[in-house]
């Protein structure tokens, strides 16, 4: 099955806040574009966008990445046309990714890799907070990997 890539209605929007490494947001990159999702990085960034190593991990499918960069939280926020399908991803809540139904449009939420979202974004929104399930010998996923893990299950929801 192919995917759609239509750059005005994206499949999902992938929300990066202060993201500090070059290559996990250029894995995330190569991951929207396979995917058809847009992708929203919140600054600070823990780098520059031209560095190589975003570049390297995203190979030559950069050039067609749905890209937005935001100044901060409240200028994302601002362009969010429904908040109610915000999704905010953290290992801080039990309800997990596989009890939401997602809807094409979708926005998931991630935070920096050292120190996820801030806690008091995520109570302040817990009825859409979600977690990827995982055992206990571990704090988190790599940032890269569960942004793939959301996608994967909103693109099983919307396709099966």
């Amino acid at each position: 099955m192919k995917l759609e890539f239509d750059p005005q209605n994206p499949l999902f929007n992938i929300v990066l806040l202060e993201p500090e490494i070059p290559s996990n947001t250029g894995n995330i990159g190569r991951t929207c574009v396979g995917t058809g999702s847009h992708l929203h990085l919140i600054e600070p960034l823990g780098f520059e966008l031209s560095d190589k190593r975003v570049k390297r991990a995203g190979l030559d499918y950069w050039p067609d990445l749905s890209l937005t960069v935001y100044p901060n939280f409240e200028a994302w926020l601002a362009a969010v046309p429904d908040p109610s399908r915000i999704f905010y991803l953290t290992t801080k809540v039990d309800k997990t990714i596989y009890h939401t139904q997602f809807k094409r449009g979708d926005w998931f939420v991630f935070g920096k890799e050292t120190k996820g979202l801030p806690e008091d974004l995520i109570f302040s929104n817990q009825e859409q907070a979600l977690t990827i399930p995982h055992t206990d010998k571990i704090r988190s996923f790599n940032l890269s990997n569960a942004v793939s893990m959301i996608l994967g299950e909103g693109i099983r929801q919307i396709h099966t």
